[in-house]
C-alpha cells in the first residue's frame, strides 16, 4: 500500500506532548508525529458506502479513515484523519491496558477470557454473562457495583428468552459489563474507591487517560469529553492518532517493557476469544474468526471502527460521519481487504458481513450494501 495521494513528500505534524500531568505514570511517554500525507483533500469527507435498491444508489454514507504504522508513518488515509473523534468502544484495548499494568490479573487471577472481556461489547449472551458474574464474585463485588446500566442482551435469542421467563436485564447484560468489571478490579488493586469509578476525575479514568495520551501521542489535557452509553468519558481523539494507538497495539516493540508486556498480554487474550469480543452474528467475532487473529477488531458507536494487524504492524481507525453501524463494518471489510488481510476468496464467502443483501418484509433481496466505487482503491 502507498500512500493513498500518490505522493512522496511526507509532511510532519507532531500531535504530541504527553507531559500534562494527570496523575499519572507518564513514563516512557512517545511523541512519535503522524506523517506521510499531502496537504489538499482534507475538507471533502469521501463517500465511502453506497446503499442500492433497484439499480441505483438510495443511500450514501460519508466517512473518513486512516491506516498508520506505529511509529507514526501513515500509510494511507481518506477524508480528514487529523478530525478529532469520540472512539468510543473501539478503544477498549486501550482501557485495558491499566488492569494489567496495576498487577490485578495476577491479584485477582484474571483469566484471557475475562481480559477478553474487559475488551468487549458483548451480546449478552450466557457464556458472557456467566463470566462475568463468576469474575465479580471472586473479587467481591456484586452486578449492583457496576455503574454501566442496564438493557436487554443485544443477541435476540437471549433477550426472548429472558422475556418468555419473566425475567429482568441485569448490568451483566450490558454489553460493556467486562470493560466495567475491570475498572472495578482495578479500583480494588490500587485500593481507591470502587464507588464513583465512571467519574472523568476517579484516578481509574485518570490512569485510562495517561494511557491514551501515550498510546496516541497526543496531548488531550485541554480536549473535549463527553459520557459514553455506559456512564465512562469519552475522548475526542484525532482519527490518525486513534490509528496510530492501535498500531502500537500491533507493533509495541517502542513501548516502554512494562507497556509492551501489557499490550502483548491483551492482544494474545483478544486473538484467542473472538466470540467474546462480540457473539453470535457480530462482525467483531466474524470477522476475527474469518482472519485467524490477522485482524483484531473492535466496534464502537457512532460508526467507529478500529483494527489492529498484528503480522503487518498496522493500526486502522475510520469514522462514519452519519454514525451508522451498517456501514462501519462494509468500510472496515474493505481497508482489510485493502490491506490484503482479508482474501477476494474469503470476501464472497463472508458476503453476510462484506457485502451484505438489504432483504424486505418477506426475505427477498431488494437491494445491497457495498463499499463506494472504486473505493478504496481510488483516492
Amino acid at each position: 500500500m502507498s500512500d493513498t495521494h500518490g505522493s512522496s513528500h511526507h509532511t510532519s505534524h507532531d500531535h504530541a506532548c504527553c507531559g500534562h500531568d494527570h496523575g499519572n505514570d507518564h513514563s516512557g511517554a512517545l511523541a512519535s508525529p503522524l506523517e506521510g500525507h499531502a496537504e489538499f483533500g482534507a475538507a471533502e469527507t469521501p463517500v465511502l458506502v453506497e446503499v442500492t435498491r433497484g439499480g441505483i444508489v438510495e443511500s450514501r454514507h460519508r466517512g473518513i479513515a486512516a491506516i498508520v504504522d506505529a511509529e507514526g508513518h501513515v500509510v494511507a488515509h481518506w477524508g480528514d484523519f487529523e478530525k478529532p473523534v469520540y472512539a468510543r468502544s473501539s478503544v477498549k484495548s486501550l482501557q485495558a491496558i491499566p488492569l494489567v499494568e496495576s498487577g490485578a490479573v495476577e491479584a485477582f487471577g484474571i483469566s484471557d477470557e475475562e481480559l477478553a472481556l474487559a475488551c468487549a461489547s458483548h451480546n449478552g449472551e450466557t457464556r458472557h454473562t456467566t463470566l462475568v458474574s463468576a469474575w465479580l464474585e471472586r473479587i467481591g463485588l456484586t452486578p449492583a457495583d457496576l455503574e454501566c446500566g442496564t438493557h436487554l442482551p443485544y443477541d435476540d435469542a437471549t433477550a426472548h428468552a429472558l422475556i418468555r421467563a419473566g425475567e429482568a436485564p441485569s448490568p451483566v447484560h450490558n454489553n460493556c459489563s467486562g470493560k466495567h468489571t475491570g475498572m472495578l478490579a482495578t479500583a480494588l488493586r490500587k485500593g481507591e474507591p470502587t464507588r464513583g469509578y465512571i467519574r472523568f476525575d476517579h484516578p481509574v479514568q485518570q490512569r485510562i487517560l495517561g494511557v491514551f495520551e501515550q498510546m496516541t501521542a497526543c496531548d488531550l489535557s485541554k480536549a473535549p469529553w463527553g459520557v459514553d452509553g455506559c456512564g465512562i468519558p469519552t475522548i475526542a481523539i484525532p482519527l490518525g492518532s486513534v490509528a496510530l494507538a492501535m498500531a502500537r497495539l500491533a507493533d509495541p516493540r517502542e513501548l516502554p517493557d512494562h507497556r509492551a508486556e501489557a499490550v502483548t498480554h491483551i492482544r494474545r487474550a483478544w486473538a484467542a476469544n473472538p466470540y467474546l469480543i462480540g457473539g453470535r452474528d457480530t462482525f467483531d467475532t466474524r470477522m476475527m474468526e474469518a482472519t485467524g487473529g490477522d485482524a483484531l477488531i473492535k466496534i464502537g458507536a457512532e460508526g467507529v471502527m478500529c483494527a489492529v494487524l498484528p503480522k503487518l504492524g498496522l493500526g486502522i481507525a475510520l469514522k462514519i460521519e452519519d454514525g451508522a453501524s451498517r456501514a462501519a463494518g462494509i468500510a472496515m471489510a474493505a481497508l482489510l481487504r485493502q490491506c490484503k488481510v482479508l482474501t477476494d476468496a474469503r470476501w464472497n464467502e463472508l458476503a453476510g458481513v462484506t457485502h451484505p443483501d438489504i432483504t424486505n418484509r418477506a426475505g427477498l433481496a431488494v437491494g445491497g450494501i457495498r463499499p463506494a466505487e472504486g473505493w478504496p482503491e481510488q483516492v
